[in-house]
C-alpha cells in the first residue's frame, strides 16, 4: 500500500466516524461552570477558532483573499520573457491537487493553518490515477507529529487522524513540505499567534457568558412606578387598591392594550423610572471592537478591512485594499512562494526557469476604465482591435473589425495619447474643473476628527456649565481655521493646475500667494460659523431631559453627516474659486463663467443651470460662484455640489 493510499484510508476512516469527522467532543461556551484557565486558556487553536468570531473573522479574511488569487506556473525563457505553463505535472497538480480537493481549498487550508498554528503541511506522492501522475494533500497540523532529524529539520512525520486510534502513517521528510513561521528557540517550527491572543479572547468569552447570564437570569423589568409615602409613614393603599392599579396598568399599557405606546396618566405623586439593560454603559460594543482590532493587529490586518469602521471612508478603504496584498498579505504570499519554489517545483518539473507565482496582478490592476486610460497613455495610441472590444462585450464578430483604428491626430511625435485634448490655438476653450473625490473625502475626515476632538473635550467639561467655562471659543475657532486653511490651499492648488492644463498653461502660471490672504479669511469665517452652530446645538442639548445623551448625539451627528455636508460645500466653493482665479490670472476679464447645476440640486440652483456672466460679475442670485459664503445663506451652502464652467474666447 502506497503513502497516498494509506493517507486516503485514514481520511476515509475519519469521515466514517459517528461524529461526522469532527472532534469526539462538542465545544460550547453556554455552560455555567466555566473556569478561565481550563475552558478558555486551555483550548487548542482549532477550538478557539470554532468558538471565537473575531479570530474566525480575521483568519477567514486572510485565507479567502490569498486562496482566490490562484497559484500560476511560469517558465522564464529569457531575461525579460516568461511563458505561462498550463500543462506538465506541476501545473496540472496545482490545478487539481487530488481527487477531492481544488486549488482554492488547498491554499485556503494552508493559509488558515499558518494563521492558527504558524505551521502547515503538504504531502505529495505519485498517484497513477491522477492526470498529472501526482497527488498533493493538506495535512492538518493536529494530525502531524514531527520526529527525528536534527536541529535544522525533522527526519519524518507521523500522521494520525484525530479520533481514529492507532491508525498511523509515517511519512519521510522528502515527501512533506513543512511551512512554518519563526520561533525564538527552534529553527524547525513556528509559534502559534493564538497563544498571544488567548487573554483578550478569554475576556470576550467571559463577556459572552455574562451577557447570556443577564438575559437568562435578569429580571424582566423595563420600568418601575413609585409613589410617595404618606406623612405618617403608613401606606394609604390597600392590597385591593394596589392590585386593581396593577391590573388596570397591564390591561392598558402592556402587550396589545389600547394604551400601549401612548402616554400614561399617573396618579398624584407617582413617577415612572426606566430600568432597561444598557449595553452602552456596560461598554460591550467597545470591548468587542477592541478584541477584533487586537486580533487584526496580531495578524497585521488593518481593522477597517474586517469590520472596524469607526474611521472608514471611501478614500481610505480604497487605499487599504491596495495595501492588502503588499503590507498585509505580501509577506505570507512570499513565504509560500519561496517554500513551493524551493521544495515542490524541483520534484515536479526539473526544467530550468520554472517557478510558481500568485496571480496578484489580477487584484491590483484596477477596473477596466483605469486600465484603458493607463495603457492608452503609455503606448501613445489605441491598443485594442474592434473585434477584441466586441468579444469583451459578448457581441458577434463582424467583417473589417480586425484592423487597429488610429485617429489622424495620433502620430509618432504628436499627441501622447488619443485622450489628450490640448486646445487649438486661437479657438475657444471651455473649462469645468473640480477637486477630485479624494480631496472631498480628506476634507470630511479632517472635519470629523476635529468634531471628535472637540466633542471629547466639551463632554469632559460639561460640569462647568454654571461657570460658563465649558466652551473655549478661541481654541476651537483657531484649530478649525488652521485645519480648513491647509485644506483650502491644497484644493485650490490642485484645481488651478487642472484648469491651467486644460487651457494650455503650466501650473507654475498660477500665483498661489495672491490667494492666501483670502483663503485665510474664508477659513476663519467658516470656522466661526461652524463652531457657532455646534455651540447652539450643545446649548439646546443641555436643556433636554437627558443632556449627556443629547450632547453625545450632537457630536455623533457632527462626525457623520454634518462633516460630509461641510466637506461637499467647501470643496464646491474652493473648486469654483480656484477655477475662476486661475482663468482670471492668465486670461483677464475676457472670459465668462457659467453655473453648472450638480445632481439632486435644490430648486434655486436648478434655475441657475446654464446661466452665463462675465468673469468679474456675480450671478443673478448674487453669488460669484457656487458655495460663495460671502453672498449666499446657509441654506444655499449646505451640501451644494454645483460646478463652475469657464469659457475663454
Amino acid at each position: 500500500m502506497g503513502l497516498s493510499d494509506a493517507l486516503r484510508r485514514l481520511v476515509g476512516t475519519r469521515q466514517n466516524t459517528a461524529n461526522g469527522g469532527g472532534l469526539p467532543f462538542p465545544v460550547t461556551y453556554s455552560g455555567v461552570n466555566w473556569t478561565l484557565s481550563d475552558d478558555v486558556l486551555g483550548l487548542s487553536p482549532a477550538e478557539v477558532w470554532r468558538t471565537q468570531p473575531h479570530l474566525r473573522t480575521v483568519v477567514t479574511f486572510m485565507a479567502r483573499n490569498i486562496a482566490q488569487l490562484g497559484l500560476h506556473t511560469f517558465q522564464r525563457t529569457g531575461e525579460d520573457d516568461r511563458q505561462r505553463l498550463r500543462d506538465g505535472a506541476l501545473a496540472l497538480t496545482l490545478k487539481r491537487p487530488n481527487a477531492n480537493t481544488t486549488m482554492y481549498e488547498l491554499l485556503y487550508g494552508l493559509v488558515a493553518d499558518l494563521a492558527l498554528y504558524d505551521v502547515a503541511y503538504w504531502h505529495f506522492a505519485q498517484d497513477a490515477n491522477a492526470p498529472s501522475g501526482w497527488s498533493l494533500y493538506r495535512l492538518p497540523p493536529d494530525w502531524v507529529t514531527p520526529q527525528g532529524g536534527d536541529a535544522f529539520g525533522y527526519g519524518s512525520y507521523v500522521v494520525q487522524v484525530d479520533g481514529i486510534g492507532a491508525n498511523k502513517v509515517t511519512l519521510p521528510a522528502e515527501s512533506v513540505i513543512d511551512f512554518h513561521g519563526w520561533h525564538p528557540n527552534d529553527t524547525r517550527r513556528g509559534s502559534s499567534p493564538v497563544s498571544a491572543l488567548k487573554a483578550i479572547l478569554a475576556e470576550q468569552m467571559m463577556a459572552v457568558k455574562h451577557r447570556q447570564q443577564v438575559w437568562e437570569r435578569g429580571g424582566r423589568v423595563s420600568a418601575v412606578i413609585t409613589r410617595p409615602p404618606s406623612p405618617d409613614g403608613r401606606s394609604t393603599w390597600s392590597n385591593e387598591a394596589r392590585e386593581a392599579f396593577r391590573e388596570d396598568w397591564n390591561a392598558k399599557y402592556s402587550g396589545d392594550g389600547p394604551g400601549a405606546g401612548g402616554t400614561p396618566i399617573l396618579e398624584d405623586g407617582m413617577t415612572i423610572n426606566k430600568l432597561d439593560f444598557n449595553a452602552h454603559e456596560q461598554q460591550f460594543v467597545e470591548a468587542a471592537k477592541l478584541a477584533l482590532a487586537t486580533v487584526a493587529g496580531v495578524y497585521h490586518v488593518n481593522p477597517t478591512m474586517v469590520g472596524v469602521l469607526d474611521n472608514a471612508n471611501y478614500s481610505n478603504v480604497r487605499e487599504f485594499r491596495k495595501m492588502l496584498y503588499g503590507d498585509t498579505l505580501g509577506p505570507v504570499i512570499a513565504m509560500i512562494e519561496d517554500r513551493v519554489n524551493t521544495f515542490l517545483v524541483p520534484v515536479f518539473d526539473q526544467r530550468d526557469g520554472v517557478y510558481v507565482e500568485f496571480n496578484i496582478a489580477e487584484k491590483l490592476q484596477g477596473n477596466f476604465e483605469e486600465q484603458a486610460t493607463a495603457l492608452a497613455s503609455s503606448v501613445g495610441a489605441p491598443y485594442m482591435l474592434r473585434s477584441e472590444a466586441r468579444a469583451r462585450m459578448n457581441l458577434p464578430a463582424i467583417d473589417g473589425a480586425d484592423d487597429l483604428v488610429v485617429p489622424l491626430n495620433v502620430l509618432v511625435g504628436g499627441q501622447a495619447s488619443p485622450r489628450d485634448s490640448a486646445p487649438p490655438k486661437g479657438g475657444p476653450v471651455r473649462v469645468k474643473a473640480r477637486a477630485s473625490q479624494s480631496y472631498e473625502d480628506k476634507h470630511a475626515e479632517v472635519v470629523a476628527k476635529f468634531f471628535r476632538r472637540q466633542g471629547s473635550a466639551v463632554k469632559s467639561r460639561l460640569g462647568a456649565k454654571a461657570a460658563g467655562d465649558y466652551w473655549d471659543e478661541a481654541r476651537w475657532d483657531g484649530e478649525l481655521s488652521d485645519d480648513l486653511y491647509r485644506l483650502a490651499v491644497q484644493v485650490t492648488t490642485q484645481v488651478s493646475a487642472k484648469t491651467l492644463d486644460s487651457i494650455g498653461f503650466g501650473p507654475d502660471q498660477y500665483n498661489v500667494d495672491q490667494t492666501l490672504a483670502w483663503l485665510r479669511e474664508v477659513s476663519d469665517r467658516s470656522a466661526k460659523s461652524i463652531n457657532a452652530t455646534t455651540k447652539a446645538q450643545v446649548d439646546a442639548a443641555l436643556e433636554s431631559d437627558d443632556p449627556d445623551a443629547s450632547v453625545a448625539d450632537v457630536f455623533d451627528t457632527a462626525e457623520g453627516s454634518r462633516a460630509t455636508q461641510i466637506a461637499v460645500g467647501a470643496v464646491t466653493m474652493l473648486s469654483a474659486f480656484a477655477t475662476t482665479e486661475a482663468a482670471k490670472q492668465v486670461a483677464g476679464d475676457v472670459a465668462t463663467k457659467t453655473w453648472i447645476t450638480g445632481p439632486n440640486a435644490r430648486p434655486a440652483h436648478a434655475a441657475l443651470n446654464g446661466e452665463t456672466v462675465p468673469l468679474s460679475e456675480n450671478f443673478s442670485n448674487g453669488a460669484a460662484w457656487p458655495g460663495d459664503g460671502a453672498n449666499l445663506g446657509a441654506d444655499d451652502l449646505a451640501g451644494c455640489n454645483c460646478e463652475l464652467q469657464i469659457d475663454i474666447p
